[in-house]
């Protein structure tokens, strides 16, 4: 087989095992389904991954990267500068929380993780967080110092702020912060058309108000 060829059958299996784990989850899914599912062998699969744990670990990673490609992609898209910080973090929080439909698989396998949580190997785990959430959190965290430099944000966590969540520094605090106010509230599945667009609207401006009532200088 030749290289180009060889690449065709690994893209086939990683397609073909995101839309399985998106579907079934990491326990449910099987690598005879998957070859089925991307129209090769079960040896084929075996023969570009150890098994099901390292297929697994490459399929959230790369669709994770993806995800994150588009996420820091609207992060530098509204804020690298700033003209009006409330205005553009709204416009900023309405774009990071409108639904993206072309990354349906990848929130499906994100929702089948959160479920079974105790059964993901934690390499793939770890894999995700770094390739996806972590990367985001970091980049929205480098434009909030940003924006800090310029006079309109203070970082130090608000007093009484719950620093559980994970984050050491806190412009990664308030990136998280952030985020989950303008997304953490948004019910994906309510509504549609107008109605929905004005919901968003609502949530995240609530949610910006928030975030500058605890950031804002």
């Amino acid at each position: 087989m030749t290289a180009g060829g060889r690449q065709d059958k690994r893209r086939a299996i990683l397609d073909g095992a995101l839309t399985e784990f998106a579907r079934d989850g990491y326990s449910r899914a099987s690598v005879d389904a998957i070859a089925q599912g991307a129209s090769v062998s079960t040896r084929t699969i075996y023969n570009h991954f150890r098994g099901k744990a390292e297929l697994f670990e490459t399929v959230i990673r790369e669709s994770a990267t993806r995800v994150a490609d588009a996420q820091v992609a609207i992060i530098e898209r509204h804020l690298d500068k700033i003209l009006d910080l409330e205005s553009d973090l709204v416009v900023f929080g309405r774009d990071l929380a409108s639904p993206m439909t072309g990354y349906r698989d990848h929130f499906s396998l994100v929702r089948q993780v959160n479920a079974e949580l105790e059964h993901i190997p934690r390499p793939a785990f770890d894999a995700w967080q770094r390739a996806g959430p972590r990367r985001v959190v970091a980049s929205l965290a480098d434009h909030l110092c940003r924006i800090a430099d310029q006079g309109l944000l203070r970082l130090d966590a608000p007093e009484g702020a719950d620093s559980s969540d994970g984050s050491d520094q806190p412009a990664e605090q308030a990136a998280t912060h952030l985020m989950l106010l303008v997304q953490g509230a948004v019910p994906f599945h309510h509504g549609a058309g107008t109605n929905r667009e004005a919901q968003l609207d609502r949530i995240v401006r609530a949610g910006v108000r928030v975030f500058l009532h605890g950031y804002h200088t």
